[in-house]
């Protein structure tokens, strides 16, 4: 039995291991007792479990079995029972699920006992770990990748990287010398090359991989330089019947037995550290983005949250990120593919201010992702340093996201008021489309402004003014340009010349032109109220133009 450090919900637990290896079949996750323990049900032996035990149900087999045990567990306040799938889950089973409030659980086809178990206890017993040790898998450390990338290396005597279902490097061992040019990009760009990629892909390398449970050889691609790279010899590393990547290993001739053996074995291993490895990470993140959250809302635990981030004390901005998202359907993999996309997103800024900005913070808050960023400087210096590093950021991975700076923050209260602020510049950038990445609260306040009178105009029905409707109407019955010539001029604070100038016509034109539109309209281009509520609506106009039939955010 392994006791866990701390209470844990089932649906942390669940939410951490994902489909992976687990699936609901009965019972009710979001009532179910905290998990205290992992006990494993032995039917040789007197049920004997704690309250609030997680039971593997090894050995516990048919529909007819578990009923009873369901009752029992329930007696004894275990938290919830997993057999092995698939299950005929039925009336009766249903019944004792819920009569007991203990939540059954299927181990995912393929998967063994031993894997669920070590990698349960790894995750459970965590948070009673003494500080620095994050506990290992056969003998090499669970948070060590590169570790293991090693160990795997000397297992089969050949230079390894660990990729995920991607292709992204997650881990290289040492050796990679004795590779080859692609193996070498490989590294650097910790992803391996388009033209590599096209050619497996084209050859159906990954398929065989992904459905084979055996190492797969894989020919020589060839190098840009024209050469031919080193044959590789694959593995998929699996967890039950997902995939959670693979092993490569560049090998200068064909992997004897003995070899490919010891990479199957390897593959085992690794699963459980790549398992570890997204558990911790999605833990990580959901932290983070918890923090991130409670700061950015306020309230009487946001103090302790900017504790905990390390930020507490510092003039501080709030970043946030919009645009760029792919369109998605509602459905579940489509959101998720967005959530995916959005995480990459939080990923890379994150990269990317840390270097700048070492304890910056990033994580997706609600749909949206916000980066904290401590000031280095003060006051407008280090607003402009921090639009300057977002410039660069989306410059270098060429994305047509746009990024909000907020103002300058350094209490809960501040912070709350920058968030506001970055949302506020979102909105005016989302509205000006490609025009513009980023931009500050000071930069378009204006806009920010016209933004929210329009929300209040929309509130109250309100209706453009009957001037600027007659103008509009005008110009779309006679295919003229009256309106946009009343905002050149209104744009040029009257200057007739440089307001032609920027219509592309002759002064005494505009002039005949701005005359028409006063007329039409019922304009008193003298009266400066006139001129006041005239060139609000016309930016709330150009802003809505941008967009047509969406609601600004």
């Amino acid at each position: 039995m392994v006791a866990v450090g701390a209470h844990l919900s089932l649906l942390r637990v669940l939410d951490d291991l994902g489909s992976t290896l687990l699936e609901v079949l009965a019972g009710q996750v979001a009532t179910a007792r905290d998990i205290t323990a992992m006990a494993i049900r032995d039917p040789a032996e007197p049920l004997a479990v704690p309250a609030g035990a997680l039971v593997l149900g090894v050995g516990v087999h048919g529909p007819f079995e578990v009923p009873a045990l369901l009752g029992d567990l329930g007696k004894a306040g275990a938290a919830a029972l997993v057999v092995h799938s698939p299950l005929a889950v039925d009336a009766d089973i249903k019944a004792a699920a819920d009569e007991s409030g203990v939540v059954l659980l299927g181990l995912s086809g393929g998967a063994l006992w031993a894997q669920l178990a070590a990698v349960l206890q790894t995750l459970l017993a965590a948070p009673s770990l003494p500080a620095g040790d994050d506990g290992s898998f056969g003998g090499v450390p669970a948070n060590d990748l590169f570790a293991v990338a090693n160990a795997v290396a000397a297992l089969v005597d050949a230079p390894v990287t660990i990729e995920d279902r991607s292709s992204r490097v997650l881990a290289f061992s040492g050796r990679q010398n004795e590779a080859d040019g692609a193996r070498v990009a490989t590294i650097l760009g910790r992803q391996v090359p388009e033209a590599a990629l096209a050619q497996m892909e084209q050859r159906n390398v990954f398929r065989d991989l992904y459905r084979s449970t055996e190492p797969v050889a894989v020919a020589p691609v060839e190098l840009p330089a024209g050469e031919l790279s080193m044959p590789r010899v694959a593995i998929a590393v699996r967890a039950g019947e997902e995939v959670l990547g693979s092993i490569w290993a560049a090998v200068a001739e064909p992997m004897s037995q003995e070899r490919s053996h010891a990479l199957v074995e390897a593959s085992r291993l690794v699963a459980l550290h790549l398992l570890r490895y997204r558990a911790g990470a999605d833990v990580n993140r959901r932290l983070r983005a918890d923090l991130v959250s409670t700061v950015l809302e306020g309230g009487a635990e946001a103090g302790g949250a900017l504790v905990r981030l390390e930020l507490s004390g510092r003039d501080c901005v709030v970043v946030a990120l919009a645009g760029n998202e792919p369109e998605v359907n509602d459905g579940p993999r489509e959101l998720a593919r967005l959530a995916q996309h959005r995480q990459r997103e939080a990923d890379a800024l994150a990269m990317h201010l840390s270097a700048v900005y070492p304890r910056a913070v990033v994580a997706d808050v609600g749909g949206r992702v916000y980066g904290i960023c401590p000031a280095s400087d003060h006051g407008d210096d280090s607003v402009r340093n921090i639009v300057r590093a977002a410039a660069d950021f989306l410059r270098r991975s060429r994305s047509s996201a746009n990024i909000a700076v907020g103002s300058v923050g350094r209490d809960t209260t501040g912070l709350v008021q920058s968030r506001v602020d970055a949302d506020r510049v979102s909105r005016v950038l989302i509205a000006h489309g490609a025009s513009r990445q980023v931009a500050t609260i000071g930069q378009v306040a204006l806009d920010a402004l016209l933004l929210e009178l329009d929300d209040r105009a929309g509130v109250t029905r309100h209706e453009p003014s009957p001037a600027i409707r007659r103008i509009a109407d005008h110009d779309a019955v006679h295919n003229s340009t009256l309106l946009q010539t009343l905002r050149y001029w209104l744009d040029a604070f009257g200057d007739v010349p440089a307001a032609a100038q920027r219509a592309g016509v002759h002064p005494n034109t505009f002039r005949y032109r701005l005359r028409r539109a006063a007329h039409i309209g019922g304009i008193d281009l003298g009266d400066p109220d006139q001129r006041l509520a005239a060139t609000v609506q016309l930016r709330l106009r150009g802003l809505r133009s941008r967009h047509p039939g969406q609601a600004l955010p």
